[in-house]
C-alpha cells in the first residue's frame, strides 16, 4: 500500500486527478490494513480536491475509525452523511456498534442497535456478531447465546466467527455442555468450524483446566483435515508449559517444525521457559544459538528468560555472561534482567557480586524494585547481617520504593534468628500502621525462629494469635512446631500435633515426617521410627537422603546398645565417616521388613547422598546390591556416581559409566562433562579428553556454552591454558559460531592465566 501511494502521488504531480472510484477504492485497502492516520489523510485530500464523497466513501472512513475505537471521530463523518441527505445504511450501524464494543460501551452499542432497526433498517449477521462479541468479552455469555437465538429466528444464519466467539468463551467457564449443544448447532446449519474456531476451543477448554478435551479437539483438528498455524500451536504449547507438562509441548513444537510450520518468537519463548524451568538451560541454549543463525531474533523476554533459567541452577557465572551476550547483541538489560542477577546472587550465597549488579543498575539510571530491595534484605538476612539489612529497607524508602510484606516477612525472619524479638515487634507494628497486614507466611516466620532457639511454648501462643485474626496455620507453621516438640523431647504433644494438621486436610512434607522421625529416634523408639517412614511412603511422600540419615542414626545408636556401649549416649549425631555399607544395608533390611521395600528411587537418593558426602565404595557397593535384587540404576545413579568418580580422580571407572550412559540413551550434562575432562587432564590422559571433547561437539550443544563450561569455568580454572588452547583450535577447525562477547571473554581469561598463550587466534573471531 505504502508502495501504491508513493507511486500514485508521483503522478499526481504530472495532473493525474483520482476520481471517486479511485478513492474508494484507495480507502477500502487501506481499511483492511488498518491504516487510519494514511486514511485520514487521503480523505482530507479528496475533499480539498473537491471531490465529493459518497456513502462508500463516508463508510469506509466510519469503518476505519470504529475499528479502533475512534468513535467520536466518527460520528463527525456520520454528521456529514446526514448532512448530504444520505442516509446511513447497515454498513455504518454495524460499524459504530463495532467502535462501541471496542471501547467496551455495550450500552452505546446497544443504543445503535434500537435506533437502526427503529428506522427499519434490518441488522446483518457481522452486527450481530459485532454484540455478541462485546457481551461474550464482558462475560455475559449468556445474554450472547440469547443473541445468537434471535439472530437465527430472523432468519439470519451465524457466521463462523460468531460462533467461534461464542464456543471460546463458553470454554473458558467450563460450559461444556453447552459448547457441545453450540458446536452440533453450528453443524447443523451447515456452518463448518475453520482452524481458528479448533483454536478458541482448544484455547479455551486448556484455560479451564480441561486438558484432555483441548487434547482431543486438537487430534480431531488433524483427523477434520485443518493443518494448525502458528498461533494454533502456540496456544497448545503456551498452555501445555503453563499445566507442567513440558514433555508433549516439546513433542508439539518438533513435530511443527517438522511439517514446515515456522515457529515466531512466542513460540521459541514458550519452549525456552520450558527447558529453564525444568533445569535444562544448556538445551534452552541450543534454541537460542538458533534464533541467532536463523532467526527469529531473541527479544528483552527471551534473554532475560535465560537470564533466570541459570540462576535458579545456581550457574551465576552463565546468568552473567548472558547478560553480556544481550548486550553484545544490542539488546539492552532491562531492570527485571538487574533484578534476576541479584536474586539469583542472593539466593547462593554472593552477597558481594549481587551489590556489585545492585550498583550497576543505579549507574545505568535503572530504578530497583521490590524484588530487588526483598533479594538483597532477604540475603544479607540469611548471612547474619542483619544490621546491614534494616539500613537497607531505609535505604529503599529513601528511593521512594516502599517495603511490601515479603520484604516485612524476610527482615523479621533474620531478626528472629538473631532473638531480636523486640525489634520484629517494633518492625511488625511499623508495617501494621503502614496498612501491611501480617500473613501466613509472617506469623510462620515468627513461630520458626521462635521454635529454633526453644520457645516453642511461646509459638503456641503465636499461633492462637494468627488464628484469631482468621489466619489458619499453614504447613510451615506446623512443620516448625513439630521440630520445636520434637527438640524438647515432648513427642506426644509431637504427635498430637501431626494428628490435628491430617484432620485439617494439611498434609505433611519431607521435613515434617523427618522431624517427627527424629524425634523417635531421640527416644530410642526405632520402630515406631520405621512405621512412620512406611507411613510416609503410603502416602507417595518420598523420603529424602537426610531421612534415611536419620533412620541410620537410629539404626546405630540401636546397635551400640545392644553391644552395651557407652557410646550409644555419648554419640547422638551420625557423621560421615560412621556411615558403612553394613549400616546402609541394615536400613534397607529393616525397610524391607517393616514394609518399606527398597525401589529405584531409594537406591537412587542414598546414591547420590553418598556419592555428595565422598562415600564412593559405599555408593558401587549399594548400586551392585540392586542389581542383584534386579533393580536397574537410573540416569540419576549413574549421574551421581560419574561426579563422585571425576572428584576422586577414577577416571577409568568415570569412562566404564559414561559408555554404559550412552548404551542406555542418557546424556550428561556439560557441568559432568566438564569435570570429566578435567579429571582426565590431571590423570595426563589428555588425548582421552580431547576425543570426550570432538565427541561433545558432534552432539547438540551451543558453542557458546560449551566454551563458557568446558573451557573457561572447566580448563582455565584448573590452570590448563594449553589444553584451552588446543581445544579452542579443535572448535574452530569444526566451524563452530562464537559470540564476539565469548571470544573476548575467552581472550581475556586466556591471557590471564598464561601469558605464553597465544590469544589472537581467539581474538580473530572476533572478526
Amino acid at each position: 500500500m505504502t508502495r501504491v501511494l508513493r507511486f500514485l502521488n508521483g503522478i499526481s504531480v504530472k495532473d493525474f486527478k483520482f476520481s471517486l472510484h479511485s478513492y474508494n477504492t484507495l480507502l477500502i485497502q487501506l481499511g483492511k490494513f488498518e491504516m487510519v492516520d494514511v486514511a485520514q489523510n487521503l480523505y482530507k485530500e479528496m475533499i480539498s480536491d473537491g471531490i465529493e464523497p459518497n456513502l462508500v466513501t463516508l463508510n469506509s472512513i466510519i469503518n476505519i475509525l470504529c475499528k479502533q475505537g475512534k468513535v467520536q471521530e466518527a460520528m463527525v463523518i456520520l454528521s456529514r452523511i446526514f448532512q448530504s441527505a444520505m442516509k446511513p445504511d447497515v454498513f455504518t450501524y454495524t460499524s459504530l456498534i463495532l467502535g462501541h464494543c471496542k471501547n467496551n460501551d455495550l450500552d452505546s452499542a446497544f443504543k445503535v442497535f434500537g435506533r437502526m432497526t427503529k428506522v427499519g433498517c434490518d441488522p446483518n449477521s457481522v452486527t450481530y456478531s459485532a454484540l455478541i462479541n462485546g457481551l461474550s468479552n464482558e462475560g455475559r455469555v449468556d445474554e450472547a447465546l440469547g443473541m445468537l437465538g434471535e439472530m437465527t429466528e430472523k432468519g439470519i444464519n451465524p457466521t463462523v466467527y460468531a460462533y467461534t466467539v461464542l464456543l471460546s468463551n463458553l470454554c473458558q467457564v467450563n460450559r461444556v455442555k453447552d459448547v457441545s449443544h453450540l458446536f452440533a448447532d453450528m453443524k447443523k446449519r451447515d456452518c463448518w468450524p475453520n482452524e481458528h474456531t479448533y483454536a478458541a476451543l482448544i484455547s479455551g477448554f486448556y484455560q479451564s483446566g480441561n486438558m484432555e478435551v483441548a487434547t482431543g479437539l486438537y487430534h480431531k483438528m488433524l483427523i477434520d483435515g485443518f493443518v494448525p498455524n502458528t498461533v494454533t500451536y502456540n496456544i497448545l504449547i503456551n498452555e501445555l508449559c503453563k499445566g507442567g507438562k513440558f514433555v508433549p509441548a516439546l513433542k508439539i513444537f518438533d513435530w511443527m517444525t517438522k511439517r514446515g510450520s515456522l515457529p515466531n518468537i512466542i513460540t521459541y519463548n514458550e519452549i525456552i521457559n520450558g527447558f529453564c524451568k525444568e533445569g535444562f538451560t544448556d538445551k534452552a541454549m541450543v534454541l537460542f544459538n538458533k534464533m541467532l543463525k536463523v532467526g527469529p531474533a531473541p527479544t528483552l523476554i527471551t534473554y532475560n528468560t535465560l537470564v533466570n533459567g541459570y540462576c535458579q541452577q545456581g550457574s551465576m557465572e552463565n546468568a552473567r555472561r548472558m547478560m553480556d551476550l544481550m548486550k553484545g547483541n544490542g539488546c539492552e538489560p532491562d531492570a527485571w534482567t538487574f533484578t534476576e542477577l541479584i536474586s539469583g546472587y542472593c539466593k547462593w550465597g554472593k552477597l558481594g557480586l549481587a551489590t556489585s549488579v545492585y550498583n550497576e543498575m543505579l549507574d545505568r539510571g535503572l530504578t530497583p524494585n521490590q524484588v530487588a530491595y526483598t533479594a538483597l534484605i532477604d540475603g544479607h538476612c540469611k548471612d547474619g547481617k542483619v544490621d546491614f539489612a534494616l539500613s537497607l529497607i531505609e535505604r529503599m524508602e529513601e528511593k521512594g520504593c516502599y517495603p511490601d510484606m515479603q520484604t516485612c516477612n524476610a527482615m523479621l525472619n533474620g531478626l528472629s534468628k538473631e532473638k531480636r524479638y523486640a525489634e520484629a515487634e517494633e518492625l511488625l507494628g511499623k508495617m501494621e500502621e503502614k496498612g501491611l497486614l501480617p500473613n501466613v507466611v509472617t506469623y510462620s516466620t515468627l513461630v520458626d525462629g521462635l521454635c529454633k532457639n526453644g520457645e516453642t511454648q511461646f509459638a503456641f501462643k503465636i499461633v492462637d494469635e494468627m488464628i484469631k485474626k482468621g489466619c489458619p496455620a499453614n504447613l510451615y507453621t506446623y512443620s516448625s512446631l513439630t521440630y520445636g516438640l520434637c527438640q524438647e523431647g515432648n513427642l506426644n504433644d509431637a504427635e498430637k500435633l501431626f494428628a490435628e494438621m491430617e484432620h485439617k486436610g494439611i498434609f505433611p512434607d519431607q521435613v515434617t515426617y523427618t522431624t517427627l522421625i527424629d524425634g523417635f529416634v531421640m527416644l530410642g523408639t526405632v520402630d515406631q521410627a520405621f512405621l512412620l517412614l512406611k507411613r510416609m511412603m503410603s502416602v507417595d511422600c518420598k523420603p529424602n537422603y537426610r531421612t534415611y540419615r536419620v533412620l541410620m542414626k537410629g539404626l546405630q545408636k540401636e546397635h551400640l546398645l545392644v553391644e552395651n556401649c557407652a557410646d550409644a549416649v555419648s554419640r547422638p549425631s551420625l557423621t560421615e565417616k560412621d556411615i558403612t555399607f553394613d549400616l546402609v544395608s541394615r536400613l534397607l533390611v529393616r525397610m524391607s521388613e517393616n514394609g518399606c521395600e527398597p525401589t529405584v528411587e531409594t537406591y537412587s537418593t542414598l546414591v547420590r547422598g553418598l556419592c555428595r558426602e565422598g562415600r564412593t565404595l559405599e555408593a558401587d557397593n549399594l548400586v551392585e546390591n540392586m542389581v542383584r535384587k534386579g533393580l536397574s540404576p537410573n540416569e540419576e545413579i549413574y549421574n551421581s556416581l560419574l561426579i563422585a568418580y571425576c572428584r576422586n580422580l577414577k577416571v577409568d571407572p568415570a569412562l566404564e559409566i559414561l559408555n554404559v550412559m550412552a548404551s542406555r540413551g542418557y546424556e550428561p550434562t556439560l557441568v559432568i562433562y566438564r569435570d570429566l575432562i578435567g579429571a582426565l587432564c590431571k590423570a595426563d590422559k589428555v588425548e582421552k579428553a580431547q576425543g570426550l571433547f570432538e565427541n561433545i561437539l558432534l552432539g547438540q550443544w551451543s558453542p557458546d556454552v560449551i566454551v563458557w563450561i568446558i573451557l573457561i569455568d572447566g580448563l582455565l580454572k584448573e590452570g590448563k591454558s594449553d589444553v584451552c588452547a588446543k581445544f579452542f583450535h579443535i572448535l574452530e577447525s569444526r566451524n563452530c559460531t562464537l559470540s564476539s562477547q565469548t571470544c573476548l571473554i575467552l581472550a581475556g581469561e586466556l591471557s590471564k592465566g598464561d601469558k605464553s598463550i597465544e590469544t589472537d587466534c581467539v581474538a580473530d573471531g572476533l572478526d
